[in-house]
């Protein structure tokens, strides 16, 4: 075999400046981006995304809130789910016990019900609120603690989980709105605040003090970001105002709207790793119907990638009588059965339920809370007779809630028309005391829900008033980007 040349190192040659060719140009930033965003996209919504989730779907506690129902409402168009906030706390500690006010004996009942419903198209969220405190009527059923019988009776329909659970929820939901419910979902305390820490917190706003000795609710006005903690105490608060529930239930919607642009804004969804952590974190502490899995999940996360704050809206369900009495339950509220009617047809319809807004009456006063949700005691400071009726009757007409009984105040010369207010009811004085001209707001420690009108010899008459929101359409519906922080 000839011998192998011995091999010498190369002298290295000079290198020459190429101009580069026009077709070999290096993609802008951008580009790479761009293909680097659609690829994370398409690993998402392909196999891996579907491994990511199928992993967790076996951890889903199951109920069974369908068994054996009979007669439910026809199916309309797009997914509806059953949210229910429990006040499940068992796996909360000590600690956040005493931190965020959670003592005392859980009730076993729905802290918040909602309808959430996803358009057909995946392109529309619309959120009906329905209140805790709502006049219902349960269908015929078994009570789960003591197994008797029931035939259809009155209660609160936060009522019906304590005596029949998921399944009698879900039957006394579909009777009252005709909707039929697709999934169901229970979240609890401890399985909110992992949502919430998971996402990093979620930004709110706040144009006023708001504090709730009950829960510990403390926010100064302006911007917060809330851990999970703090987000339920904000989203707990009842008595915040005098809107007690229903001013809670606007805080939750505002919530929930900040919680879809913070899940929809932060690159969650874009990212499967992220995705999955917070997937186990919701899915880990709720409980859901069988057929609420991985596919379904995988939907709504693709769904929910080109959501913005816009694409979504919240309505409370329109109540027609406030303080509904009804024996061996209480002050109940009652819908109002022509305008809940449409809401929910519209619901079933698949349409959104924003209308057009109303041209804005100048006549009108806006406030910023509703006179239905103001409860107002009148006195006559004066001594013209029937004055504390006439103003009684005024203000009943312009919606505030009025006890119906005048009385004379103790010192009967008063001059000016006076507001008394507990100082946690200061938005719904400030409403009040719009609806008077010239009215002098006083603030009286311990004073209570109910505010006090004694009218002096001032008084004019009663001025419109209005809650801004009242402006959005029929329903009064608000828009996710009508909450947010501007």
């Amino acid at each position: 075999m000839p011998a192998t040349p011995p091999r010498f190192p190369r002298r290295p040659r000079p290198r020459r400046r190429v101009p580069p060719h026009p077709a070999r140009r290096r993609r802008p930033r951008w580009a790479v981006r761009a293909a680097t965003t659609l690829s994370v996209v398409l690993l998402a919504s392909a196999g891996i995304g579907h491994s990511v989730i199928s992993s967790l779907d076996a951890g889903i506690a199951r109920v069974d809130p369908f068994k054996d129902m009979k007669n439910r409402p026809r199916a309309g168009h797009g997914m509806n789910v059953l949210l229910v906030g429990t006040d499940g706390r068992d796996r909360i500690s000590a600690a956040e016990r005493r931190r965020y006010r959670l003592g005392g004996a859980p009730c076993h009942c729905t802290d918040t019900i909602m309808i959430v419903h996803v358009s057909e198209d995946r392109e529309r969220a619309s959120v009906v609120s329905l209140p805790r405190d709502s006049y219902a009527e349960t269908p015929p059923h078994t009570d789960q603690v003591t197994g008797k019988g029931h035939r259809g009776h009155p209660i609160r329909i936060n009522a019906a989980y304590a005596e029949g659970g998921p399944q009698l929820t879900v039957r006394t939901v579909e009777n009252m709105t005709h909707v039929k419910i697709d999934h169901y979902l229970e979240v609890d305390f401890t399985s909110f605040m992992k949502t919430v820490d998971v996402l990093g917190g979620v930004k709110i706003c706040t144009a006023t003090h708001l504090k709730d000795a009950y829960t510990g609710l403390d926010l100064e006005p302006g911007a917060h970001t809330l851990e999970g903690g703090e987000a339920l105490q904000y989203v707990r608060s009842r008595h915040a105002d005098a809107s007690s529930d229903l001013g809670r239930m606007k805080r939750q919607q505002r919530f929930l709207a900040a919680l879809l642009d913070r899940a929809t804004s932060s690159g969650v969804l874009l990212n499967p790793l992220r995705f999955r952590d917070v997937t186990r974190a919701v899915l880990g502490s709720v409980r859901a119907d069988r057929g609420f899995g991985a596919d379904e999940l995988l939907d709504l996360g693709r769904a929910m990638r080109t959501f913005s704050p816009s694409s979504s809206e919240f309505v409370t369900v329109p109540i027609g009588q406030m303080g509904y009495f009804v024996k061996g339950i209480g002050s109940t509220l009652k819908w109002d059965p022509v305008k809940s009617r449409r809401l929910f047809r519209a619901l079933r319809d698949d349409r959104p339920l924003a209308a057009h807004a109303r041209r804005p009456d100048r006549r009108v006063a806006r406030v910023e809370v509703a006179p239905q949700q103001i409860r107002v005691q009148v006195e006559n400071g004066t001594r013209t007779t029937g004055l504390g009726r006439r103003v009684d009757a005024a203000l009943a007409a312009t919606g505030f809630r009025t006890t119906g009984q005048p009385v004379s105040a103790a010192d009967p010369t008063a001059r000016r028309t006076v507001v008394a207010y507990d100082p946690r009811w200061d938005r719904s004085a400030k409403s009040l005391a719009t609806a008077l001209p010239h009215s002098e707001l006083r603030a009286v420690k311990g004073l209570g829900p109910t505010l006090r009108v004694t009218a002096g010899a001032d008084y004019r008459g009663v001025r419109t008033v209005r809650a801004a929101e009242a402006e959005h359409g029929e329903f009064a519906v608000v828009r996710g980007d009508e909450v947010g922080c501007s």
